[in-house]
């Protein structure tokens, strides 16, 4: 049975506490507590004194197509709030005292109307993975490119997508040897529209089977970014593909904060040099100010790994005070070969212990794979 996500933005504690166990116990709800506002598929939200701004929160909620449906509580009984309620699209409302019973009831039908939409109808959620630097130069579009594809070729009822959001000059069409008639700027002209159908149509499907959106080749693309557009943009995407892996260079701006926020996962790549730990220290610190460095969330990666290096991976953890989650092993040849021709790196050097080790990390992500950390690194699922 699929396990409905509930998220309860709810103030009063009592009342809170009700609900959770109401939803914890019923079979097939799982209550959801990460970011406030990220997508779920029910939302019960508790209505107090700001109630223009409340409702008008809603609709945007509504319009976003992040909730499924939305449930209210409130102990106002006005018949007039009952009405705004149903006008901006709440499905259910209870009075206060929560009366069990009736939540109960409502939880149930909600699942039983779900289970009728049959499952190709439903709004996909795909993950998003960013891939970040450390500093320029570490490898991070080689590894969003590859680990795409890989997951592309690994799992062929998956769905993936790759994004590039360095703001100009962006080097993915290159990797790939493609051309696009249109890239992210253009498609957030008119974001309002889009849909799954009006965001495949300006894709470029590549032969790996992976749908490419490019960025912008100059600065009037860039000026449409906000971070709420943005956000539309990604929605649509999560909706859109299973996988959504995106190219995030190495700058830390509005726009690639609100992906920071929106990642399930963040793959922050670096090499086994000071500068590097260096800067992924900085970073951590940083995103753990922010409130995005969560459980398992951040990923370190280390890309051009050599074993012989002067600085060995437990000194790295001891510096960086954090947990290496894996490494690609250095090879420059084969590497270079696939950028210069621009293939993925399989097509050019399948069989080489590069090419493992980016399968295995694309194995990890699609979760049929935990490696042996002895053999392979310190590595664990990606999922999660």
């Amino acid at each position: 049975m699929e396990n409905l996500t509930v998220r309860l933005e709810i103030k009063n504690a009592s009342v809170r506490k009700e609900l959770e166990k109401i939803v914890s116990t019923l079979e097939g709800f799982r209550p959801d507590a990460s970011e406030p506002f990220k997508s779920c598929d029910l939302l019960i939200l508790e209505l107090g004194q700001e109630l223009k701004e409340e409702f008008h929160l809603l609709r945007s909620l509504q319009a976003s197509g992040k909730v499924g449906a939305i449930f209210l509580t409130s102990s106002n009984l006005d018949p007039q709030v009952l009405i705004e309620a149903l006008r901006a699209g709440a499905k259910e409302f209870f009075s206060q005292p929560i009366n069990e019973e009736e939540v109960r009831g409502a939880l149930l039908k909600f699942r039983q109307e779900r289970m009728k939409v049959p499952a190709g109808e439903r709004k996909k959620k795909g993950k998003i993975i960013q891939v970040i630097g450390s500093k320029g130069g570490v490898g991070v579009t080689t590894l969003a490119v590859n680990l795409a594809a890989s997951l592309a070729e690994q799992d062929r009822s998956r769905s993936v997508a790759l994004v590039d959001m360095n703001l100009i000059f962006g080097e993915i069409p290159i990797f790939l040897d493609i051309k696009s008639s249109s890239d992210w700027g253009e498609v957030l002209k008119d974001v309002s529209r889009l849909d799954a159908t009006l965001l495949k149509s300006t894709l470029v499907k590549h032969p790996s089977r992976v749908y490419v959106l490019t960025s912008p080749t100059g600065l009037d693309g860039v000026s449409q970014a906000t971070p709420e557009i943005l956000e539309r943009l990604l929605e649509v995407m999560r909706e859109t593909f299973d996988f959504v892996v995106i190219d995030g260079g190495q700058a830390i701006d509005e726009l690639s904060l609100k992906i920071l926020e929106m990642a399930d996962n963040v793959l922050l790549v670096g090499t086994l040099s000071l500068p590097c730990l260096t800067n992924i220290k900085r970073l951590l610190w940083t995103f753990h100010r922010l409130g995005f460095a969560q459980g398992e969330k951040i990923k370190i990666i280390i890309n051009r790994y050599q074993k012989n290096s002067l600085i060995s991976l437990k000194e790295a953890e001891q510096s960086i005070d954090h947990k290496i989650f894996f490494q690609i092993p250095n090879d420059f040849p084969t590497t270079m070969a696939a950028i210069n021709q621009g293939k993925v790196i399989f097509e050019v050097g399948n069989g080489a212990e590069v090419c493992n080790s980016l399968r295995e990390l694309a194995a990890a992500t699609l979760g049929r794979a935990t490696p042996d950390r002895e053999k392979s690194g310190f590595w664990s699922k990606l999922v999660g």
